[in-house]
């Protein structure tokens, strides 16, 4: 779904009083005597921030007001898309203020990513140069080893019940054995977005931003990587166009091993994210299958209305797929060699 913004009334009256003065209080400080001529209620993005469109002077700018703080929430999101802002890869940044959770940056007005010039290989390009632009600015806080906070997921998926004792034993073997295998020393960590899925990567008509920083922190910069891969570029011959944009060079045989062993991570902690929402908000009896459909069985289900987008059940057979994409990239040639 595209973030749209047009006219329309307030619609601030869901904050808590808290809110709504810090609000209030942000808009005074970015517009001062200028005032506000809409606010709109913005949907789409792969975010659960509350989103405005905020309309004043003749532009247009974005309202973002996150959840409470939590002990695992990254720490350092504001920080990061403070750098990323002035390098010109996240839209500019007007205002922040981390108590509060606010931020004010400009409107992007979006196209569709399919409507990229000259195609997926152009598209796959441009992804290329973007992570590559990414990985160059200085780099941002640390957090947590990635496969850390995939392990921890992952057990969280194990104690919500959502799957009856021992279906998921299989993931969880292999997953032990790439921990095991994976190395990497953070003194090469870079910027990294770490949630670069299509819904944060937006395209105005003549260039891409990244949006919706809340993961952001150093991190391998396969991880980016490997996410792009999945979502934007799976053809082999996409792979290759946005692996030589990213490094400047054709990979060697040794990025695309330890890339085998990234994607099998980042595969996991979506399946991860997705069992979590299914387990959050459709609790059932233990799930005794993990058979998942294809991608295109999955679209005809949408389409046919067997299955609704941002259904609970939907989630939960969106991270059967991401699972069975697990599967299948420790089961190809090499991978193994990887590890």
């Amino acid at each position: 779904m595209l973030a749209v913004c047009g006219m329309g009334n307030g619609h601030f009256d869901a904050l808590s009083a808290m809110q709504r003065e810090a609000v209030h209080s942000a808009l005074r400080s970015v517009f001062g005597p200028v005032s506000v001529s809409a606010v709109t209620a913005v949907t789409g993005g792969a975010t659960a921030a509350s989103v405005f469109c905020i309309e004043a002077g003749g532009r247009r700018y974005l309202l973002r007001i996150e959840g409470p703080a939590s002990p695992l929430r990254n720490p350092h999101q504001y920080v990061s898309m403070r750098i990323a802002s002035e390098a010109g890869i996240a839209p500019k940044l007007h205002y922040v203020d981390e108590t509060s959770r606010i931020a004010v940056t400009d409107f992007v007005e979006q196209q569709p990513l399919q409507a990229f010039p000259d195609g997926p290989a152009a598209l796959a390009r441009a992804l290329g140069e973007l992570l590559r632009r990414l990985q160059a600015v200085p780099v941002f806080p640390y957090f947590v080893d990635y496969p850390d906070i995939v392990g921890k997921l992952w057990a969280h998926v194990y104690r919500t019940g959502l799957f009856a004792p021992g279906v998921l034993g299989p993931a969880t073997e292999r997953l032990d054995h790439i921990r095991q295998a994976y190395v990497w020393d953070q003194a090469h960590s870079v910027s990294s977005h770490n949630g670069s899925i299509p819904g944060n990567i937006l395209f105005d008509g003549k260039r891409l931003w990244l949006i919706d920083w809340e993961s952001a922190y150093r991190n391998d910069p396969l991880v980016d990587v490997a996410i792009v891969l999945d979502n934007l570029a799976r053809s082999p011959e996409l792979e290759s166009v946005l692996l030589q944009a990213w490094l400047g060079r054709v990979p060697d045989e040794a990025i695309r091993s330890r890339l085998k062993l990234t994607r099998a991570l980042t595969r996991l902690y979506y399946a991860g994210v997705l069992f979590s929402a299914s387990a959050a908000a459709s609790p059932a009896a233990p799930d005794t299958d993990l058979a998942a459909p294809t991608v295109g069985e999955f679209q005809q289900a949408i389409r046919q209305g067997r299955l609704r987008r941002g259904a609970p059940e939907t989630k939960h057979v969106l991270g059967k797929m991401f699972l069975a994409s697990y599967f299948l990239e420790v089961a190809t040639p090499g991978f193994d060699a990887a590890l």
